[in-house]
């Protein structure tokens, strides 16, 4: 048996850089991974197949699931595989702006690549990954923090620096990607100028960045609101933001044991779901 973590993916920050005029965004984002996530598990040598389940497992299981996905894309890439079973155990929110299904498909494709004795550079892989979504790329790697640039598929180098206590918070309200980026409201072919961050990861740094999808965000779910204030307001909070599309909001504490407490708090008192965590920023 073959088992892989599927980390949740926090955007640090995130600016939109305009639109293409084959309508993807552009964008230039900072990327880190927390220590906790999905879990998926493979047994080699059966029958392609998934099972699900885990808190948020409901309707998960189906053929365009993106860890049978990950499979069909490795196998057009690679050609005959050694392939077999998969477990997903699903213990993120979907479609919550932490790249879960994204964080699935670069497990699955990790767990393909062992089995197989491929290279996790191999480019192949990556070739894979980038039609599966513009996230799954950066999920391939989850050891380190990393830029992204483009629509999602090119990469800087691999990051590296200190664990930072944090809480991953989540309104239990799900999210379409695709809604909140049309809340932009942007044409193709609009551009803006890209912001030169040094030391991104930096806390005053950071601070002075953006998720310029929080507004469309919030204006879909205003709960994203509370969520920012609720972080803010709590005993050792040093930085809040929303990830990604959202509706999921981090925050970065002095220590972990006050994160702990906030996430704890949180889950009793406004019924959302809320988990201390780690979250490495480069230095």
């Amino acid at each position: 048996m073959f088992r892989e973590s599927a980390q949740a993916k926090v955007n640090l920050f995130l600016h939109v850089l305009g639109r293409q005029a084959d309508g993807y965004h552009v964008l230039e984002s900072l990327v880190t991974f927390a220590d906790l996530g999905d879990e998926l598990e493979l047994e080699p040598d059966r029958p392609l197949a998934l099972a699900v389940e885990g808190p948020f497992a409901f309707g998960l299981a189906g053929d365009d699931n993106l860890v049978l996905k990950a499979a069909r894309a490795a196998t057009a890439q690679f050609g005959r595989l050694r392939l077999g079973a998969f477990r997903l155990v699903k213990n993120l929110p979907v479609a919550s702006g932490i790249g879960g299904g994204s964080s699935d498909a670069g497990a699955a494709l990790r767990l393909i690549a062992r089995l197989n004795g491929i290279d996790f550079d191999d480019p192949r892989l990556t070739d894979a990954a980038r039609t599966l979504g513009a996230d799954v790329p950066v999920c391939l790697d989850p050891t380190a923090p990393r830029l992204m640039h483009g629509i999602g598929h090119e990469l800087g180098n691999r990051l590296y620096g200190l664990r930072y206590p944090a809480v991953l918070v989540n309104p239990v309200v799900p999210l379409e990607t695709r809604a909140v980026f049309g809340g932009l409201g942007l044409s193709p072919g609009d551009r803006f100028l890209p912001m030169k961050v040094k030391t991104p990861g930096d806390l005053k740094v950071l601070a002075g960045t953006r998720n310029d999808l929080e507004g469309p965000a919030r204006a879909i779910v205003p709960e994203i609101g509370a969520v920012l204030e609720a972080l803010r307001a709590s005993p050792g909070c040093r930085f809040a933001r929303m990830s990604g599309s959202g509706a999921t909001c981090f925050a970065i504490f002095d220590h972990y044991a006050e994160g702990a407490e906030a996430a704890a708090r949180l889950q009793v008192e406004r019924e959302w779901w809320a988990r201390p965590t780690w979250l490495k920023l480069p230095s």
